[in-house]
């Protein structure tokens, strides 16, 4: 009787956890889209400052409308900011030694159509862009001057176009948050 008991409480335990996050879910993807409809180009973000207490809303998107007058077309289409969970840690190799670390917070910029996209192949988007920085500090250049703009640029050219590769369609720009060198 009392597996009985305790395999009816977790079952019922399991489902109102899985509608309740499922509901959360929902909410959060509502409360996302409905925000900033007044400015383009406003980031509206969510912190998970409230509820929960577990990051979930930190995995969702910040969705913004993004007027198409900075491309200059005449309709405006829904930009989803895909915030990584974590940042990227590239080692930087001399003498088959590693010499510093390189960190990056890097964002994607993608069109709302394939957030649910994002958020399903985020390790292997993670994969896709650090073997492309792998590959970049290899290369013997890219990182010696991380405050290059030439470096820069190249750094996010080669994930955006490497990444491309790995999602076709909807990924429109990479966005370098922070970078910082720490030498060993």
């Amino acid at each position: 009787m009392k597996h009985i008991i305790a395999a009816v409480v977790a079952v019922v335990c399991i489902l109102v956890g899985g509608i309740t996050g499922h509901f959360v879910k929902n909410g959060l993807s509502a409360a996302a889209s409905t925000s900033s409809h007044d400015k383009p180009e406003k980031k509206a973000e969510s912190h998970g400052d409230s509820g929960g207490g577990h990051g979930e809303a930190d995995k969702e998107p910040a969705k913004a409308k993004k007027s198409s007058s900075d491309h200059g077309g005449g309709k405006a289409s829904d930009v989803v900011y895909f915030k990584f969970t974590r940042e990227f840690v590239v080692p930087i190799m001399h003498d088959r030694k590693v010499s510093s670390l390189v960190i990056l917070n890097i964002n994607l910029e993608a069109d709302a159509d394939i957030s649910s996209t994002l958020f399903s192949m985020e390790p292997k988007i993670r994969d896709n862009i650090m073997t492309t920085l792998i590959e970049l500090s290899n290369d013997g250049k890219t990182f010696d001057n991380i405050t290059d703009v030439e470096s820069y640029e190249t750094i996010r050219a080669m994930v955006l176009m490497n990444l491309q590769k790995a999602v076709p369609t909807g990924i429109e720009n990479i966005l370098i948050v922070d970078i910082a060198q720490q030498d060993l």
